[in-house]
């Protein structure tokens, strides 16, 4: 598209050299089509264009001016006088332009608060829809703002008639000056929203009306939303106030549904704010290089919490000594931490379970149908190019072929949301084991549900109940206005139906037809209801599936031998070892299949313990306790603060009492 864009131009310089009317208008037609093509599917090629000092501006005003150029070759002689209107209008429509650019920019930034919110009730600060996106988007402004008067000069090319031109940039002049009009009426103080100040203001009345005590911290990249949200609901279920605090804007509307007031503060003064309120403890889902920012706080008491535990050494990052404590699952993250000497002392280290596994329903027996569902459910590359992080490069396709070879097996595959974001060998084959599951779908065959209204039913209530309905062109302030306090007894309602649409998503698929699950819903711990197998790498899906006591098995990709892997990763315990050939794979059916011939069971009891503690009392009932007992040193911490600070002396101003307490001057340097 970037090359017919070029030659369209190119042919358009020719045709008004020349001139050449067809060619005119057929380049001009072509160079206006792919502009329009460029900014629908291929914007990145725009950005190329901007880097090259060939903007949206510049490409406009050639194509008007090698048509200005046409009318002057295709006229009589001294005609310049009477294009000189032409021309000046044209002039002053892109003075418009640029003038309505300068606003647009104005209104952006009066609009760009210093705090956003999400289950807020943040009318007070005079929110209201954003400008129409055309207003916005200089590109799109221009081609449709331009098009009358490009329109119009191609026209008076032909017919050698003036008035087309005149009418079309008349128009254009027209378009344009009602924009900046209705811009310029955004910048009244009575249309424009709340200012910095009046919202801080507003932040900290908010603060003091709610008292938060506990919060959920995350700061990420884009595809990282996931980490905060598998803690939602924990969070939601606290005896406290919660409130989760996010740094980046964009990861406002990522945050997956919950009643849970949400406040982003990007700037580092904002987030001190927090300092001076009711806020007692924040947990943290993961490191990032904004969380040594939050934990200057001194009135607040910190938790690391992670997104999941496993075997690799980013379960036990020396980062989490920064916190106050360091929040596990069981004993064996204890014992990690202790091995691994990353400077976090035992004493510091809280075992409360992982409160997200109450819902995962335990083992109940060997397949009851005549299908075995197996779930594979394969992590990611990493960051440091381990071989053995992901089977899915070196094992997953000869995995997911031995599983599809057996007829009695249902296959799902979730692969994770980060796969082939590093290693791109990762997502060809991702892409591969894909198109494998749709060629054995396609040669299956058997009975097929009939469509469930049910499901149709459940599904449209729970994007009610979960989707906020945005105009395309919303900004983050008709975001916030939209998404304000929820209305009472809908995460309840949510919850209820969630259960209810698994239920019936379940029941609505063909019982031996393989999935590939890229979607929010199904959730991974719904897999784990319906599946009778794992099959995983060293990640914390295995140590979560094993709240459910099923069989598991791990593919070994790192090229240690089996007994060194399995010494090297504890988790690995209680697996199925399986080789990248996946020659292991119909032994695995059989014994879940037949469960005497599962000699694993056992050791899976086991290794739950160590990994998850107990079954009694819950996880969500410790992670609580976890809560009020850190909270309660985050308010004794204050106490002993204010006392100490009410026992320092005052200022001396005196200046013999000053001088008398200035220490000796040494006799000689030290």
């Amino acid at each position: 598209m970037a090359f017919v864009l070029a030659a369209a131009f190119v042919a358009q310089t020719v045709a008004a050299l020349l001139p050449l009317v067809p060619l005119l208008l057929a380049s001009t037609a072509v160079s206006l089509a792919v502009e329009a093509v460029l900014y629908r599917w291929q914007p990145g090629v725009l950005s190329v264009f901007a880097k090259s000092h060939a903007d949206v501006t510049v490409r406009h005003v050639l194509r008007d001016l090698l048509l200005v150029v046409a009318l002057l070759r295709l006229g009589e002689q001294h005609q310049e006088t009477r294009y000189a209107p032409l021309v000046a209008g044209l002039l002053a429509f892109y003075a418009l332009h640029c003038a309505i650019q300068a606003v647009s920019v104005l209104v952006r930034r009066t609009r760009t608060l210093p705090v956003v919110t999400r289950n807020i009730d943040a009318s007070a600060l005079r929110l209201s829809p954003a400008p129409a996106a055309l207003l916005r988007r200089p590109g799109h402004r221009l081609l449709v703002f331009g098009l009358p008067a490009s329109a119009g000069l191609a026209v008076t090319a032909v017919s050698g008639d003036h008035r087309p031109a005149a009418a079309g940039v008349a128009l254009s002049l027209v378009l344009a000056s009602a924009g900046l009009c209705a811009l310029l009426l955004r910048l009244l103080p009575g249309r424009r929203p709340a200012g910095e100040q009046e919202v801080l203001e507003w932040f900290d009345a908010w603060l003091a009306e709610y008292r938060p005590t506990v919060g959920l911290y995350f700061s990420g990249g884009v595809s990282s939303a996931y980490q905060a949200n598998m803690w939602l609901e924990p969070l939601a279920g606290l005896d406290g106030r919660p409130v989760i605090v996010l740094r980046e804007r964009f990861m406002v509307p990522k945050i997956a549904p919950t009643d849970i007031p949400i406040v982003c503060l990007p700037k580092v003064s904002t987030l001190m704010r927090l300092e001076h309120s009711t806020l007692q403890v924040l947990i943290h889902p993961s490191n990032s290089g904004k969380t040594s920012q939050v934990l200057r706080i001194p009135t607040i008491k910190h938790t690391f919490v992670n997104h999941g535990e496993s075997d690799k050494l980013s379960s036990c990052n020396p980062y989490a000594k920064a916190y106050d404590e360091v929040w596990v699952a069981g004993p064996a993250a204890r014992e990690r931490y202790a091995l691994a000497e990353v400077g976090v002392e035992d004493k510091d280290v809280v075992e409360i379970g992982r409160p997200q596994l109450d819902t995962v329903r335990p083992y109940s027996g060997p397949p009851a149908g005549p299908h075995t569902t197996v779930l594979y459910a394969p992590t990611w590359e990493g960051w440091d190019g381990n071989p053995g992080n992901t089977s899915v490069i070196a094992a997953g396709e000869n995995l997911v072929r031995a599983l599809l070879a057996d007829p009695g097996v249902r296959l799902l595959y979730k692969p994770h949301p980060l796969t082939g974001s590093v290693d791109p060998r990762a997502g060809a084959a991702d892409q591969r084991i894909r198109e494998l599951i749709r060629a054995a779908n396609r040669e299956r065959s058997g009975p097929r549900p009939a469509p469930s209204a049910e499901l149709e039913r459940l599904t449209a209530e729970l994007d009610r109940l979960t989707t906020a309905v945005f105009r395309p062109g919303a900004d983050q302030v008709e975001r916030m206005l939209v998404q304000s306090a929820p209305e009472p007894g809908r995460a309840e309602a949510v919850t209820r139906t969630t259960a209810a649409w698994e239920e019936a998503y379940w029941a609505a698929l063909p019982e031996w037809e393989h999935q590939i699950v890229t979607d929010a819903r199904p959730t991974l711990y719904a897999c784990f209801n319906v599946a009778d197998l794992l099959i995983s790498d060293v990640s914390s899906v295995i140590s979560d599936f094993l709240a459910s006591e099923k069989p598991y098995a791990v593919a070994n990709t790192s090229g240690l031998s089996e007994e060194a892997f399995r010494a090297a990763f504890p988790t690995v315990a209680a697996a199925t070892v399986l080789t990248p050939d996946a020659a292991g794979v119909p032994a695995l059916l059989e014994s879940v299949r037949h469960p005497e011939k599962d000699e694993l069971a056992e050791a899976r009891a086991q290794l739950k313990q160590r990994l998850l503690g107990p079954a009694e009392p819950s996880s969500q009932q410790r992670f609580n306790a976890a809560v009020r007992a850190l909270c309660t040193a985050a308010l004794e911490h204050r106490a002993r603060t204010r006392r100490l600070a009410a026992e320092l002396p005052g200022q001396r101003r005196d200046t013999a009492q000053a001088a008398s307490l200035t220490p000796p001057r040494p006799s000689r340097p030290v």
